[in-house]
């Protein structure tokens, strides 16, 4: 039986921009061997899998998140598509709210008119001394600030020309020991409160076109020095994405848009 899978532009309300994704929903369960080998096969950065909790959608979807590499505890465009799919192929009535089970907790998703927002957990990143390769591999002689969280580096610099001209060292950043490096400045252009860009090579994806779980880190961060508690983000990356970020207690609720780009079906079970 052929299994559907559809492909999302997340973050972004024009095809061919912002973060790709795929998105399979499946009846029953799959092996891990089999859900990395059509992660591999999409070849984006990430392939999210789910599966109806207790076999009804009402009662929510198992989630998880496949790069070409590994699985990842948590990735927010992913998110963003699968629960596009949700609606746009009836699996969900359309003001159905979407729930995610997933390594990173339950996590949901509503729909605002053309936006969609996602409802995670923040993940504080803390002053840390910076290891001797990631300054460097960045291209950088000095920064503003370094962090860390459970998953990342978080690095603030001068200025958002300092983070659109980055050309890292992919390889010196695959070797340090976190899932990917945040780098991040205040907004100069366009509106926006704060710029970023993702790398995760060790992850197996060199930039990450538009990240929704480093918002996670960003939206804290930038809270205390910007004095506010909403924000216009733009991801920096040569496909580009828009976020709004809201903090709510110990939560982060990120939006964004999606499009379809490609619908298909996987022929090999």
């Amino acid at each position: 039986m052929a299994i559907r899978i559809v492909q999302v532009d997340a973050f972004t309300d024009r095809p061919f921009s912002g973060n790709p994704a795929a998105v399979c929903v499946l009846p029953a369960a799959k092996p891990e061997e089999w859900m990395q080998n059509v992660a591999r096969e999409m070849n984006l950065s990430e392939t999210a899998f789910l599966v109806p909790q207790g076999g009804q959608p009402a009662d929510g979807y198992h989630l998880r998140w496949f790069t070409p590499s590994i699985e990842v505890d948590l990735c927010g465009h992913a998110t963003l598509a699968s629960a596009h799919v949700l609606w746009q192929d009836g699996h969900l009535a359309p003001g159905q709210q979407a729930r995610f089970f997933t390594r990173s907790g339950r996590l949901t998703a509503d729909r605002c008119g053309d936006w969609i927002e996602l409802d995670f957990p923040a993940k504080l990143a803390t002053a840390a001394e910076p290891p001797p390769a990631l300054l460097p591999a960045l291209g950088l002689t000095d920064a503003t600030f370094v962090g860390k969280n459970a998953f990342d580096y978080l690095v603030e610099v001068d200025s958002e020309q300092t983070v659109r001209r980055l050309a890292p060292d992919h390889s010196s950043l695959r070797t340090l020991p976190v899932r990917g490096v945040i780098v991040t400045a205040r907004g100069s252009e366009g509106g926006f409160d704060f710029v970023s860009r993702f790398f995760a090579p060790g992850a197996g994806v060199d930039e990450d076109p538009v990240t929704g779980s480093a918002h996670t880190a960003l939206g804290p961060y930038w809270a205390p020095i910007l004095g506010k508690t909403e924000f216009t983000a733009f991801q920096a990356s040569p496909r580009g994405g828009v976020l709004k970020v809201r903090l709510s207690a110990d939560r982060v609720l990120i939006s964004g848009q999606a499009v379809t780009t490609l619908t298909g079906d996987l022929l090999v079970e």
